[in-house]
């Protein structure tokens, strides 16, 4: 069993054993994967794209404040080392049109240009560099807690991480 496969019937289990089993259920019904244009454009931005996350994107094209039949949802779709706090999913699209917010917030700290923000040596110092895909917002306000996978790390580090 692929990874992405038990990690949808481990979370279908969670809201199942947790009074969810409507919520999940509707939300299987309505959802649909992510466009094969997009999978395209996404995987030409990024071609190191891990593979978990494209069949997530396959199985559902995002949950944050998404529509599908007409209808938006909001589906925490995504877990937390903090339990209060799930992430959602972004779309492909979002991820698309997302592929520079990295550089666009955070490039002063990739710089290190506040000697009070202790960054973490595996990322890079060249922001201009940096290629991070924007896969994830936490439930808290989504956005204020951001989830990427680095494809540009220093040389601490490692692509993907």
């Amino acid at each position: 069993m692929k990874i992405t496969e038990k990690y949808l019937l481990g979370l279908k289990k969670a809201y199942y054993d947790n009074n969810g089993e409507e919520t999940w259920d509707h939300f299987d019904q309505i959802r649909h994967g992510a466009s094969k244009a997009d999978m395209e454009k996404l995987k030409e931005i990024f071609p190191d794209v891990p593979q978990p996350l494209v069949e997530l994107l396959e199985y559902v094209d995002g949950t944050y404040w998404r529509t599908y039949s007409d209808e938006e949802i909001a589906f925490f779709f995504l877990g937390s080392d903090v339990n209060e706090y799930p992430y959602y999913l972004l779309s492909s699209k979002e991820m698309i049109d997302n592929q520079h917010i990295a550089y666009t917030y955070y490039a002063d700290y990739i710089d290190r240009k506040y000697e009070h923000v202790e960054i973490d040596p595996k990322i890079t110092d060249k922001s201009e560099r940096i290629q991070w895909l924007h896969f994830s917002d936490c439930m808290n306000n989504g956005g204020t807690s951001q989830l990427f996978v680095d494809f540009s790390p220093s040389e601490k580090g490692k692509k993907g991480q």
